[in-house]
C-alpha cells in the first residue's frame, strides 16, 4: 500500500492505494489547523482508519516543491522530506504540488466526475488546463506526450491581475491602497472573496460586517446583501478571465477544468454567472476559446488520484523525493 494525500491550506485529505492502482481507499479529510505538524496528521489518519504505516507515500501539497524543504504557502506546516520520511519509517516519500497532482488526474476522470459549463467540445489528446479557487488559487495543465501525460509545475495563481472594466478598476484601486501587488489569487480565492466584498462595500461607502467566505457566499446566494452578491459575481468573472488566459497560453483545446473548494459550493449559480462570458471575451480570439469546453470538477478526491499516478517511474522528475539508502 501507498499513503496518498492532498494537502491544502485548510484541509488535508488522506487515503491509501494499492501499488499500481489509482483507486483510493480509506479516504478521510482532516482539518490542518487541528495538527501541529504533518507527521501528527498522518499518524492521526492511520489511527482513525486502523491501518499500519505503509512503506511509501506520495503527498500533493499546496506549495511550490523543488527540494528537501517544503514550506506551505497558506499554512504553518514546514517540513524536511528526509526528516519526515525517517520519522514516519517510510522507504520512500514523494512530495509534489497539489495542482500538479490535479493535472495528473485529468485523464483519469470519468464523465460523471465533472459537468460542463457553456459550449465547446474537447479535442482528444490536446492540452488540458486546470485551475481552482480555495484557500489560494491553484493553476496547472497537462500536455500529451505519446505514452503518458506531462503535468505542469506552475504557480500561475500568483501572476498579476489587471482589471477589465471600470467597476473592477474602482474596486482594485481600493485594494491597491493596502497592497503593492494584486495577483489573481488575491482576488480569486477564499481570502480574495472577503477582500472583494470588503472593497466593494468601501467603494460604495457601505458599512459592512466582518464575514467569512462561507458567510459571504451564503448571503450572496440568498440575495440578501448587494455587496456580497457583487463580490461573488466579480470573483466568477475574474476567474473566467484568468481561465481564458490560461486556455490561450496552453492551447488547452482538451478542455479547461475548474477545481478548488469554492466553485462547487456555488451550485447552479456558477453555470449562469459571468464566468463563461468572461472566459470567451478574448477579442479576435473569442471564437477560438468559445470552442474550448469549461468543466467543473465534482469528483470528491481528484488530487488523490494524481498523487497515486505520480509514483509511476516516468514522473520521477516531479516535485521532490526522499528514498532510504
Amino acid at each position: 500500500m501507498c499513503l496518498i494525500a492532498d494537502i491544502g491550506g485548510t484541509n488535508a485529505r488522506f487515503a491509501l492505494v494499492e501499488e499500481g492502482s489509482t483507486s483510493p481507499q480509506y479516504e478521510r479529510t482532516l482539518s490542518c489547523a487541528n495538527y501541529r505538524t504533518l507527521i501528527d496528521a498522518v499518524l492521526a489518519y492511520l489511527e482513525d482508519v486502523s491501518q499500519p504505516m505503509p512503506e511509501s507515500a506520495s503527498l500533493a501539497i499546496a506549495t511550490p516543491v523543488s527540494n528537501d524543504r517544503v514550506v506551505m504557502t497558506n499554512h504553518i506546516w514546514d517540513l524536511s522530506l528526509e526528516e519526515t520520511r525517517k520519522s514516519l519509517g517510510l522507504k520512500s516519500l514523494k512530495v509534489l504540488n497539489d495542482y500538479t497532482a490535479l493535472a495528473l488526474s485529468l485523464p483519469y476522470l470519468a464523465k460523471d466526475d465533472f459537468h460542463q459549463v457553456g459550449g465547446g467540445i474537447a479535442v482528444d489528446k490536446q492540452s488540458m488546463a486546470v485551475l481552482g479557487p480555495g484557500t489560494g488559487l491553484g493553476v496547472s495543465g497537462a500536455i500529451y506526450a505519446g505514452d503518458y501525460w506531462l503535468p505542469l509545475q506552475s504557480e500561475g495563481g500568483h501572476a498579476s491581475y489587471g482589471p477589465l472594466n471600470d467597476r473592477e478598476t474602482a474596486v482594485i484601486e481600493v485594494i491597491r491602497k493596502h497592497r503593492d501587488h494584486v495577483s489573481a489569487e488575491s482576488l480569486v480565492s477564499g481570502p480574495g472573496l472577503v477582500l472583494l466584498y470588503e472593497s466593494i462595500a468601501r467603494c460604495d461607502g457601505v458599512v459592512h460586517e466582518l464575514l467569512s467566505p462561507e458567510q459571504i457566499t451564503k448571503i450572496a446566494l440568498s440575495k440578501s446583501n448587494a455587496s456580497a452578491e457583487e463580490a461573488v459575481a466579480m470573483l466568477c468573472g475574474i476567474l473566467g478571465s484568468v481561465a481564458g488566459n490560461l486556455a490561450l497560453t496552453l492551447g488547452a483545446r482538451g478542455g479547461v477544468f475548474v477545481g478548488g473548494g469554492i466553485v462547487p459550493k456555488l451550485g447552479s449559480y456558477f453555470d449562469s454567472s459571468p464566468f463563461r462570458t468572461r472566459f470567451e471575451s478574448k477579442g479576435r480570439f473569442s471564437k477560438y476559446v468559445s470552442e474550448i469546453p469549461t468543466c467543473v470538477i465534482s469528483s470528491k478526491y481528484p488530487a488523490l488520484i494524481g498523487a497515486a499516478v505520480a509514483v509511476k517511474k516516468h514522473y520521477g522528475y516531479l516535485g521532490a523525493t526522499s528514498v532510504s539508502s
